[in-house]
C-alpha cells in the first residue's frame, strides 16, 4: 500500500527542486522531515508541505501507521514554462524563462 502526493506549478526550477529531494528519497518520513526543516534552501517548506500531505493520505485513506511510512518515491517533473522579455541594449529583447515544477512524493509503508 502506498500514497502519494502532488504539488503541480510550484515555482522553482526543477533543477533546485531536485537538490532537496534527492535528499529524502528512500528515508524513514520522521528523518524526511527533520532533514527538510534543516536544508535552507527555498523550496524545503514546499517540499515539506507535500510530504505532510502524503502522510496524511496515507493516515487518512488508507489506514496506515504514519510512524511506519518511508519515502518510497520522490521525484520532481518539469512543469509549464513562462516565458517573459528582458529590453536589452539597441532596441532587442532576450528572453527570459521562468521555470516550474511537479513535485510527487510517494510514501509506503515499511515491511
Amino acid at each position: 500500500m502506498e500514497a502519494k502526493a502532488m504539488a503541480r506549478t510550484v515555482r522553482i526550477a526543477p533543477r533546485k527542486a531536485r537538490l532537496v529531494i534527492d535528499l529524502i528519497r528512500g528515508k524513514q518520513v520522521g528523518e524526511a522531515y527533520a532533514i527538510l526543516k534543516h536544508t535552507p534552501k527555498a523550496v524545503s517548506p514546499v517540499v515539506e508541505k507535500v510530504l505532510k500531505s502524503a502522510i496524511a493520505n496515507a493516515d487518512h485513506n488508507l489506514n496506515l501507521d504514519p510512524n511506519s511510512l518511508y519515502v518510497k518515491e520522490a521525484y520532481v517533473n518539469e512543469g509549464t514554462t513562462l516565458k517573459r522579455f528582458r529590453p536589452r541594449a539597441k532596441g532587442s529583447a532576450s528572453q527570459i524563462l521562468k521555470r516550474t515544477s511537479h513535485i510527487t512524493i510517494v510514501v509506503a509503508e515499511k515491511n
